[in-house]
């Protein structure tokens, strides 16, 4: 008798909702293959329109949100629901979470914002909230980078947007700020012509703006040049430590001291 009242029941529920439940998962197979192709060929349209990859990342992301909640939704009808009633409650539930998770709305909304003023871009090189790096994703809430040690570091859109944000990449140049101190046995015009040469054998300086080089302080111990090449952002490193040996090698060359500390030993008698 309970096999009798289970199978009953059982094809009670296969005959009352089966069918809405085999909708159910067409629905959602069918729906999820069509938000991917829908993806595709959105992606497509943007990079034949040149937009921005910053911007395709981020309204792609958003996009593939409005259709996979409207698929929900979709999944939800077909098994009886009142999308209306749910909607209500979704709302309700909305406003809800909403003020337990103001930080992550803030998120998307400095997302946004960094979509429509486009301080930064993927490819930059940024100085944010403590961290350098280049811009590698820019997503609705977060924003990642890569440090020059490989490190990825997320950081939330809000406190992005609302922080000081320093982009080396925006003029495409930058000025590399050396200090070199020789003796001051050497001649300054000398050495300025020596340093001067060393930078222009770097094929990675820029001449323009053309490189400087100029007495920036009388030290202790040293008369000291303010050494300033010209590179791209790319090649900003290779500029610093391939002028810091260009121009050692220079000074060696033409007998300019590199004044160092030296220690003196002082031999009490017995």
């Amino acid at each position: 008798m309970d096999l009798e009242k289970w199978t009953d029941l059982g094809l009670t529920f296969i005959k009352d909702y089966g069918i809405k439940v085999l909708g159910a998962i067409i629905i959602w197979i069918i729906g999820s293959w069509l938000i991917k192709k829908a993806n595709r060929m959105i992606a497509k349209v943007m990079t034949k329109a040149n937009y921005d990859a910053s911007l395709q990342k981020f309204l792609l992301n958003l996009i593939s949100w409005v259709f996979k909640i409207l698929l929900f939704l979709a999944i939800l009808s077909q098994l009886g629901v009142e999308t209306t009633s749910f909607a209500a409650i979704l709302a309700a539930a909305g406003l809800a979470v909403g003020l337990a998770l103001q930080g992550s709305l803030g998120n998307f909304a400095g997302g946004v914002l960094i979509m429509i003023f486009k301080p930064i871009k993927i490819g930059d090189l940024i100085e944010a909230q403590g961290e350098l790096g280049v811009v590698k994703e820019i997503e609705i809430f977060t924003t990642k980078i890569l440090t020059p040690t490989n490190k990825e570091v997320i950081i939330p859109n809000g406190a992005l947007s609302n922080g000081n944000i320093t982009n080396y990449s925006t003029e495409g140049k930058l000025r590399v700020d050396l200090t070199i101190g020789v003796s001051y046995d050497a001649d300054i015009k000398q050495t300025k012509d020596v340093l001067m040469t060393a930078l222009a054998s770097n094929p990675q300086v820029l001449q323009n703006p053309e490189p400087t080089v100029n007495v920036s302080e009388l030290a202790d111990s040293s008369v000291n040049f303010a050494v300033r090449p010209w590179s791209t952002v790319e090649n900003y490193w290779d500029v610093y430590f391939g002028t810091l040996e260009k121009c050692k090698e220079a000074l060696d060359a033409a007998g300019i001291e590199i004044p160092y500390p030296h220690q003196v030993e002082i031999h009490k008698n017995a």
